[in-house]
C-alpha cells in the first residue's frame, strides 16, 4: 500500500512538473488549449531564450481580471520573472493585444508599432491614410491584427485566435533573432509571411470591388441624366 501511494505521489510530481515545463511560454492559455500550438510556441520560446538569454512569453486571457487594463496587467505578471522578458498578451473578451518588455533596452530588438499594426502593407497604409485624409502615421507590416480583425466562420474562431498570436510570436522572435544575428531553427519564416498575404488579397479584393461599384455608379447615373435631357 505504501509502495502504491509513493507511487501515486511521484505520478502527481512528475505530471506537474511537466506541466511547469510545457507552460514555460505559452505562460498562461485560458482560450486555445490546443496541444500543437502549445508545443510550437514551447519550441520557439526555447530557442529564442537559449540563444539570446530573453524570454518570449505568451499570455492568452478569456478576460482581463479585476478590471483591470491589459498594461496593468502585464506589469503585475511580469513581477513573476527576473530575467528580462517579453510578453504578449491577448484578452478575448476585452478584445485587446499588447507587449511589454521587462526593459526599455528589449524594444531595441523589435518594432512593437510595427507587430500591432492593424494594417499589413504599405500600400494599404497609403490607402487608408488617403480614406482618412492624414498621412501623419503610415505604420504598416501588422503581424496580428490584420489576422484577428478577419471574420471567422463557427468553430473556426480559435483557429484564428492561435494563428494570429503564433503569427505575433514568431515575429517577435525573428525580429529579436536578427537583431542579435542568430538564426532560429523553429522560425516560421515563409510561412508567416504567406498568413500575411492573404490578408493583402482579401484587403485589395474589397478596395477594387468597391472602386467598379463606385464608377458603375458613376456611370449609370450619368445615364440617366443623359436620358432626362
Amino acid at each position: 500500500m505504501n509502495f502504491l501511494t509513493r507511487g501515486l505521489y511521484a505520478l502527481i510530481l512528475t505530471l506537474l512538473f511537466q506541466t511547469s515545463l510545457t507552460a514555460q511560454y505559452l505562460y498562461k492559455d485560458e482560450v486555445i488549449f490546443n496541444p500543437d500550438f502549445n508545443n510550437e510556441v514551447e519550441k520557439l520560446g526555447s530557442e529564442l531564450y537559449e540563444k539570446t538569454g530573453i524570454s518570449l512569453r505568451l499570455v492568452m486571457l478569456k478576460e482581463l481580471p479585476n478590471k483591470m487594463n491589459i498594461v496593468e496587467y502585464e506589469k503585475e505578471l511580469m513581477k513573476d520573472f527576473s530575467e528580462p522578458t517579453i510578453l504578449l498578451t491577448f484578452s478575448e473578451m476585452n478584445s485587446k493585444v499588447d507587449i511589454l518588455a521587462s526593459e526599455p533596452s528589449l524594444y531595441e530588438y523589435f518594432d512593437k508599432k510595427q507587430v500591432l499594426s492593424p494594417i499589413s502593407s504599405p500600400v494599404q497604409a497609403f490607402v487608408v491614410a488617403l480614406l482618412n485624409m492624414d498621412f501623419s502615421d503610415m505604420t504598416s507590416g501588422g503581424t496580428i491584427l490584420p489576422l484577428l480583425a478577419q471574420k471567422a466562420k463557427k468553430g473556426e474562431v480559435l483557429g484564428k485566435y492561435s494563428g494570429s498570436m503564433f503569427n505575433g510570436y514568431a515575429d517577435i522572435a525573428e525580429q529579436v533573432a536578427e537583431s542579435k544575428g542568430i538564426v532560429l531553427e523553429n522560425a516560421v519564416g515563409s510561412a508567416n509571411q504567406t498568413s500575411i498575404f492573404f490578408v493583402k488579397v482579401l484587403f485589395y479584393g474589397f478596395i477594387l470591388y468597391g472602386i467598379v461599384l463606385y464608377i458603375r455608379r458613376k456611370l449609370y447615373l450619368r445615364r440617366q441624366k443623359l436620358e432626362h435631357k
